[in-house]
């Protein structure tokens, strides 16, 4: 298994959002990214990986899991591009558990096992990979 950090600015779709959705038994397309290296590691996403959902801009904090329920598949909210295409992918998620307690991203940063995470050193990737070693630390700060 894979682990990952999806950034979701709250007051567009919030891990509360992702709770009432799997809640009723439905999949959320993790649509709208425009990067190419985070649709690069949506690519390299399998079926049962494990995302941290971080709230961007307002909180700046992981406040829980998600996993990969379909792997990367073409972005419907995505036009064509010249050649008549799909560029951009996504891949389909539910929500696993809320952590009992935020993560901010200033703690992430105080940590110094955290010094490489890809949050912090790649601060504008969407979407980006997590250690084993980092999963396993933010999980515990975050009371799991």
């Amino acid at each position: 298994m894979a682990y990952w950090l999806m950034k979701s600015e709250p007051d567009v779709f919030s891990f509360d959002d992702l709770v009432a959705k799997t809640a009723k038994g439905e999949t959320e397309e993790w649509s709208g990214v425009r990067n190419y290296a985070a649709r690069n590691n949506m690519r390299e996403m399998k079926k049962g990986d494990e995302a941290f959902f971080y709230h961007s801009n307002i909180g700046k904090e992981i406040v829980g899991i998600m996993k990969i329920v379909e792997p990367a598949h073409p972005d419907s909210t995505a036009e064509l591009n010249a050649k008549g295409e799909v560029v951009w992918e996504c891949v389909d998620v539910q929500s696993v558990k809320p952590f009992p307690r935020p993560v901010s991203l200033a703690e992430i940063k105080a940590t110094p096992e955290l010094a490489e995470v890809e949050l912090v050193r790649l601060s504008r990737l969407s979407v980006s990979k997590v250690s084993e070693a980092e999963w396993k630390l933010i999980s515990k700060m975050g009371g799991l």
